[in-house]
């Protein structure tokens, strides 16, 4: 199983980016898909999640209206729209599938500073 990360990087506060997690070795289109950061220092917090079926959707406080979290299940990628990016949002962001089982990406490094 592999969940693959990429679209991290460094971003003026106010700008854009679009992670992708690739995945392989799962049955992409049962699983539920969440994004995960975590900030030097801080514990590793849930930034949103998509079912399986992209029916539902959850954003975490800091992110909603900003942040849009979307699937392609026929290319077993999950996408993190990121908009209005602040300082704060500056973390790892790690993909999560979890269905019966749990797994995670490597993690992709964003961040946001002047």
């Amino acid at each position: 199983v592999q969940l693959v990360e990429s679209g991290g990087g460094l971003v003026q506060p106010g700008g854009s980016l679009r992670l992708s997690c690739a995945a392989s070795g799962i049955s992409f289109s049962r699983y539920n898909m969440s994004w995960y950061r975590q900030a030097p220092g801080k514990e590793r917090e849930l930034v949103s999640r998509i079912s399986s079926t992209a029916d539902a959707t959850i954003y975490a406080d800091s992110v909603k209206d900003r942040f849009t979290i979307s699937r392609e299940n026929a290319k077993n990628t999950v996408y993190l729209q990121m908009n209005s990016l602040k300082p704060e949002d500056t973390a790892v962001y790690f993909c999560n599938a979890q269905w019966f089982q749990i797994y995670w990406g490597q993690g992709t490094q964003v961040t946001v500073s002047s």
